[in-house]
């Protein structure tokens, strides 16, 4: 029963998601044909340093309450009172940094922009602590209603700005509404009276700190890139290079990143089982491995219809972005399942020595593809990163959990067959279309319906079926 409860969270979480990122996706087409690529560029500076100061400072409020065995007023007074005062300081931080930023990169646009995004952290911050609530049954449908509204009001505000002549103030209305506008829903969800108290803070302390520490280091692995190049290339590159991430980041996103939170608490609990917990790992990394495989290198190998159909002609340099960044995601549905047992067992420390070790190896790879084949070069570099950081995640796995290389492998060759047999697939295909000079669109639908069909059929040989029974929802090996 737990493993359906679990699924239904699951679907409740990926479907708030996907239609989340589908509306977001909307947008991205929109803003493509109406803005240009140097307006993403600039947003995506200011942007990045407001995520930045946002995932160094984040306080794992709803984590931490997860965990729990019981919660009551005083602990959600406190996750509200750490939730404002974080905001608060992210705010201030943002805002503070405005000139300084700008006189770096030496755009004085920025600075109005991040001085407009410094309210969004403290308004995002009031949103009730009840919704904690929900989590913890693992009933998320009301995260999912929150969400959609929010994205729904944010994508309306954000185009009537761009079709009234507002430009790139567009993107910064998109990013800014969404959030204040879950916050006033999340009250009528799960009505809340604040009210300021740290009476509980005993209950999150040692937590926040290993998470703390592990988010500071997160935030400088994801935003390093941009970061780095923003100083080095031109906003348009810059720009191109952003939106590209974006896209390549789109299935991690909408599928995999939501279906952890419920798969977390359901690590919680079988914390007491380590041998359920260890099955439960390996089912879960390989359904997070199953999905995610497929459509990176599906959207590698077709990144250049991808751009085309989706962002339009100015976006073709993307392209060759593209194609690098959406392998480079191929190892994050590892690292969340890891995650999520991590913050499951109360173990953040080992979050924090993954994200360390991440960090000294992008220090390394990422100048050095700056510097020899500039932006493309970063966008490679960032596949040699992930390759080496599947490695460490499996020695972390072996030390963690008890599953030791061989096991985990054994868990991940089939799906990793059956992802080549269909690459395979879509190579010849495009290689056989090619003379043919079929249009984006119709290549673009042969070849998406040829990959599926050979994945699906490479993982039905090598014996893999979904098992569907009363209470279960898993994937099968029959040999």
């Amino acid at each position: 029963m737990l493993a359906m409860k679990t699924m239904k969270g699951a679907a409740w979480l990926i479907g708030s998601r996907f239609l989340g990122r589908g509306v977001d996706f909307f947008t991205l087409l929109i803003f493509a044909r109406l803005l240009s690529p140097a307006d993403f560029g600039l947003t995506a500076l200011a942007l990045t340093v407001v995520l930045i100061v946002d995932t160094v400072l984040e306080v794992p409020v709803t984590q931490a309450l997860t965990r729990l065995p019981a919660i009551d007023k005083s602990h959600l007074d406190t996750g509200f009172t750490l939730n404002l005062l974080r905001g608060l300081l992210i705010g201030l931080v943002v805002l503070a940094a405005a000139w300084p930023v700008a006189a770096f990169y030496d755009n004085p646009a920025l600075a109005p922009i991040m001085v407009a995004l410094s309210a969004g952290p403290v308004i995002r911050s009031l949103a009730s602590p009840r919704m904690v609530l929900f989590v913890r049954e693992m009933s998320f449908r009301q995260l999912f209603t929150t969400e959609i509204i929010g994205k729904i009001v944010a994508v309306t505000a954000a185009i009537s700005t761009v079709l009234a002549g507002g430009g790139y103030w567009a993107l910064v209305v998109n990013f800014a509404t969404g959030g204040a506008v879950g916050a006033v829903v999340s009250y009528a969800l799960a009505p809340y009276r604040p009210r300021l108290s740290l009476a509980r803070l005993s209950d999150f302390a040692g937590f926040v700190g290993w998470f703390s520490l592990s988010q500071l280091v997160s935030a400088l692995n994801w935003q390093s890139d941009r970061l780095l190049l923003g100083a080095y290339i031109d906003k348009p590159a810059l720009g191109r290079y952003a939106v590209a991430n974006d896209v390549a980041l789109l299935p991690n996103q909408t599928l995999i990143r939501p279906a952890m939170q419920p798969v977390m608490a359901a690590f919680t609990r079988i914390s007491h089982d380590a041998e359920r917990q260890r099955g439960a790992f390996l089912k879960a990394s390989r359904l997070a491995m199953l999905l995610a495989a497929p459509m990176a290198v599906g959207l590698s190998l077709l990144a250049d219809l991808v751009v085309a159909l989706l962002l339009g002609p100015q976006w073709h340099a993307a392209a060759p972005f593209l194609a690098s960044l959406a392998l480079s995601a191929m190892a994050v549905p590892y690292f969340q399942t890891i995650y999520a047992l991590a913050l499951a067992i109360d173990r953040p420390a080992l979050i924090f020595r993954l994200n360390t070790v991440e960090l000294g190896v992008r220090s390394v790879l990422l100048p050095l593809g700056l510097f020899t084949l500039s932006a493309p070069g970063v966008a490679l570099a960032r596949i040699g990163v992930a390759a080496i950081m599947f490695g460490v995640y499996l020695l972390q796995v072996r030390a963690m959990a008890g599953l030791g290389l061989r096991a985990q492998l054994a868990n991940l060759w089939k799906i990793a067959l059956a992802t080549c047999a269909m690459a395979l697939a879509v190579l010849l295909l495009r290689r056989g279309l090619a003379p043919l000079e079929p249009a984006p669109l119709i290549e673009a639908i042969a070849t998406v319906v040829g990959g599926v069909a050979s994945y699906v059929s490479a993982l039905l040989l090598c014996g893999l079926r979904l098992g569907i029974g009363p209470g279960r929802l898993e994937l099968v090996d029959r040999w």
